[in-house]
């Protein structure tokens, strides 16, 4: 995976310095959504289209980056994973209004900027990863991860990072900073370990034995489960039931994809194509079946393997609470010492 990342960079990275030498039948994708997960709406759109997108793949720095280049930018279109960097983008004022009328029609209001800075593609819940073997319960709440009951039971990814950092921040939009405070600290003294390594090393832990819960995005139990190149993937993926928490109450918090134009844009006609295209009802479809994350258009239903881990009940809580409330929950993670790990 890593090396498959570091080719597609550098291929990227190479295709965007070309600059004013591109063609007008290319776009250039700034990208925190690794390449894998949007490939198949790419070839898609180049199919269709005839289109060719570059695809620089950033983990971290993308607003820096796409700032420092300023008006002499390549980047067309910026592609994000949660609510806080697609506020972060529009903030920075390295976005432009989206002017679509497929977009005003297909995707609704809350998944939609007012001013247009970006667009809302798709949904995904911070679940809760279970040991089919070790984990009686079908059902928990993101409270109950607190509970003295799960000590040393439950793994989890670095706190900073941007999926944690959104449910954090959506604890603290509910719960107020105080009690947050106290949650965070008892979910970290229930903690196996120091959190390390991606949601789909969570699953592997729990497959190992190393703990019995992890904290875990929906989408990726699916692409473990059809990972046909890394079948041991799927092994850590039986291993495990997907608990959707808070379904008998407020619902499950959810966070999005999103799409936001670069301000100076070079290939902008183009741009607005690909917008579109990552918009449109037939992408939604590659995104649920192939991505396995929940359409927001209406209508379109998800992939059977979501089906199957139950019906999602998604919190309510505005996005715009989720990312008003970013700093403090980073702040908290520092705070209690999350990434320390549990107190020995």
């Amino acid at each position: 995976m890593a090396q498959f990342t570091k080719f597609a960079l550098a291929l990227s990275v190479a295709a965007i310095a070309a600059g004013p030498a591109l063609a007008e039948g290319e776009v250039n994708i700034y990208s925190y959504r690794q390449l894998d997960l949007i490939q198949p709406l790419l070839d898609r759109f180049k199919a269709e289209t005839g289109i060719t997108t570059n695809v620089l793949f950033l983990d971290k720095g993308l607003v820096e980056r796409i700032k420092a280049e300023g008006e002499n930018s390549p980047a067309d279109v910026i592609l994000t994973v949660d609510i806080s960097r697609l506020t972060e983008a529009k903030e920075a004022g390295i976005t432009q209004p989206i002017k679509s009328a497929v977009i005003d029609s297909d995707i609704p209001a809350q998944y939609r900027d007012p001013d247009g800075a970006w667009v809302g593609l798709t949904t995904r819940g911070r679940v809760v990863y279970a040991s089919k073997d070790r984990v009686a319960q079908d059902a928990i709440t993101y409270e109950e991860l607190a509970d003295p009951k799960w000590k040393g039971k439950i793994c989890s990814r670095d706190g900073q990072h941007s999926y944690n950092i959104g449910l954090f921040a959506s604890m603290i939009a509910h719960h107020g900073e105080a009690e947050t405070e106290k949650w965070l600290t008892g979910l970290k003294n229930n903690l196996a370990r120091k959190p390390d390594g991606s949601d789909r090393d969570q699953a592997k832990a729990i497959y190992s034995g190393e703990c019995d819960l992890a904290l875990g995005n929906s989408y990726y139990v699916g692409l473990m489960m059809t990972n046909e190149k890394e079948p041991e993937q799927k092994e850590w993926a039986n291993a495990i039931k997907v608990l959707l928490p808070n379904a008998n109450d407020r619902g499950t918090h959810v966070n999005i994809s999103g799409v936001a134009m670069a301000k100076y844009a070079p290939h902008k006609e183009n741009a607005q194509k690909l917008i579109d295209f990552l918009a449109s009802g037939e992408a939604q479809q590659i995104y649920a079946e192939q991505v396995f994350e929940y359409p927001v258009m209406p209508g379109k239903e998800p992939s059977d393997i979501v089906k199957s881990f139950g019906t999602l009940k998604a919190d309510t809580l505005p996005l715009t609470d989720i990312a008003a409330n970013r700093k403090k929950a980073s702040e908290l993670v520092d705070k209690v010492g999350f990434n320390d790990g549990p107190e020995m």
